[in-house]
């Protein structure tokens, strides 16, 4: 019988020490392909949801109940052999403390998405070396991913996982594909982690742990409290407007989390939002129509 207790409590150990990281969901939506024969389009679903979710992309013991909640969208819209292009949509979010509200964290689509794929090739991640474009950007996006999560509960925690999604840059940089190099534009890879790992652009990042720790996650103590340290993180954005007003990560603040300060300052307790609204209107004019809302 205590052999049996000790294989069990093996096993459990076994178990809590292998959880992985994330909770990952990825779609493959090849519905702009003709043609019959999708099979090919399940098999790399299937293969990219195993990649992702039984790998160890960390030396961290994740609990079940820790793993990241994200969402990998491929978009495929053309193809020829074995050649692919489209666009990938990336989707994380975490929980608040003390509630069941999941928090939208990193919202981003790529457009710069091509790759070959042969049916049944196995999918594997080299840190040192280059191999295959679907693999590098899934990878790449599963660092940042655990970056941007890192960083809303530990000041700047994020970036051994973002020093690891820009090593992927540099390695991928001689591969011919589009979106690896600082000449590809700004909407790129590239430059989402170049900026992210930028001094220019550390208030982004303080944004990101204040608006979580100091905001959300202070919710369930006192509401208005929290309110005013996430209108106080928005200010801390706008002092990387007045010095870079197109500046790229300001986008990606908003398009993650736009919804949610609407919703976080429409509802109770009452806040004064006056300065909140122009500050938004500054940092995002584009989401005017949603600030509008704010009451």
């Amino acid at each position: 019988m205590r052999k049996i207790v000790q294989i069990v409590l093996v096993f459990f150990v076994a178990v809590q020490l292998n959880a992985q990281e994330l909770n990952c969901t990825i779609t493959v939506n090849a519905d702009k392909i003709p043609g019959s024969n999708k099979q090919i389009f399940t098999t790399l679903q299937n293969s990219l949801n195993e990649f992702v979710n039984q790998k160890h992309w960390t030396n961290y013991n994740y609990k079940p109940q820790e793993r990241i909640h994200c969402n990998l969208t491929l978009t495929i819209l053309e193809q020829n052999g074995n050649d692919y292009k489209g666009h990938i949509q990336i989707q994380s979010s975490r929980p608040v403390y003390n509630s069941t509200y999941l928090t939208p964290v990193f919202n981003f689509k790529d457009d710069n998405f091509s790759f070959q794929y042969i049916e049944f090739e196995p999918l594997q991640f080299n840190q040192n070396s280059f191999e295959s474009n679907l693999v590098s950007v899934v990878s790449f996006y599963v660092y940042t991913i655990l970056g941007m999560d890192a960083d809303t509960f530990v000041l700047n925690g994020g970036s051994p996982f973002f020093t690891r999604a820009q090593n992927i840059v540099v390695q991928a940089q001689q591969s011919g594909y589009v979106g690896w190099n600082q000449n590809d534009g700004t909407n790129t890879r590239f430059t989402l982690i170049d900026n992210v790992l930028s001094p220019t652009y550390s208030l982004f990042r303080n944004t990101i742990y204040s608006y979580h720790i100091k905001g959300l996650d202070a919710m369930s103590n006192d509401k208005k409290v929290a309110k005013q340290n996430i209108a106080k993180s928005i200010e801390t954005l706008k002092a990387i407007y007045n010095t870079r007003p197109n500046a790229f990560l300001l986008r990606v603040f908003m398009d993650s989390k736009a919804d949610e300060i609407v919703d976080i300052f429409s509802d109770g307790p009452r806040y004064e939002t006056f300065t909140l609204k122009e500050d938004l209107l500054k940092i995002s004019p584009i989401n005017a129509s949603k600030w509008n809302e704010i009451k």
